[in-house]
C-alpha cells in the first residue's frame, strides 16, 4: 500500500528519477486525480496519475506554505 503524500500548489518536490534535462526538481501546478508538475530546470510540464506520483515521491525541496505563511486573522470588533 502506498501512502498518500501531502502536497500543495507551489511545493517543489524530488522524484525517484530525474528529468532528461538533468534536473530533479518539480514544482506542483495542479492537484487532483492527476498531479501537474513543471520541471524547474527546463520548464517542461508533465502530469502523473496520483498513484504514480505517490510511488515516485522522494521528498520536499521546499514547501510553499513555509515561505508564504497565511495572513494573520484579525478581529475587527
Amino acid at each position: 500500500m502506498v501512502k498518500v503524500v501531502e502536497i500543495a500548489l507551489g511545493d517543489v518536490v524530488k522524484l525517484k528519477k530525474g528529468h532528461p534535462c538533468g534536473a530533479n526538481e518539480w514544482e506542483i501546478t495542479k492537484l487532483g486525480m492527476d498531479i501537474g508538475m513543471t520541471c524547474v530546470g527546463c520548464g517542461r510540464k508533465v502530469r502523473l496519475m496520483r498513484y504514480d506520483f505517490d510511488r515516485r515521491f522522494r521528498g520536499y525541496i521546499k514547501r510553499y506554505h513555509e515561505e508564504h505563511p497565511p495572513e494573520a486573522l484579525t478581529d475587527e470588533s
